[in-house]
Order: C-alpha cells, then sequence, then structure tokens
C-alpha cells in the first residue's frame, strides 16, 4: 500500500494522558494503543479509529467540547 493510502494517525500534538480515563487528551488513545499504533498493520488502525469514535461520542460535552 502506497503512503497516500496509509490510514492516518489521530496524534495531534497535544500528547497528555489523562490519569482518570488512562486516555491521551489529544488522540483520544490508551497508551498502549499509542505504543503499538507504529507497528499496526491499516486494519488494527482502522479499528482503534472505531474506538476513538465510540468514545468520543460516550464522552460528556463541557464546555461545547467532548472531554474524558
Amino acid at each position: 500500500m502506497d503512503e497516500a493510502a496509509a490510514v492516518p494517525s489521530p496524534c495531534v500534538n497535544i500528547c497528555r494522558m489523562d490519569a482518570a480515563s488512562g486516555l491521551c487528551v489529544g488522540c483520544w488513545r490508551t497508551i498502549d494503543e499509542i505504543a503499538a499504533w507504529s507497528k499496526m498493520d491499516d486494519n488494527g488502525k482502522r479499528q482503534v479509529w472505531q474506538v476513538i469514535a465510540l468514545r468520543r461520542a460516550d464522552a460528556p460535552v463541557v464546555d461545547g467540547e467532548r472531554s474524558r
């Protein structure tokens, strides 16, 4: 697969772990997901994106934004 078709990283360069949720406040991934990202195949990366979408949908809205 060429680079243009690769699954993009969810990283937004706001790298801080939330102690209560165990998620990065920028990309909504766990530390294990972040560490494994570069070794995942595209299907694994798509699965992480699906989990991120579920996490965001379930998060409460605070000041107009989803929060952990």
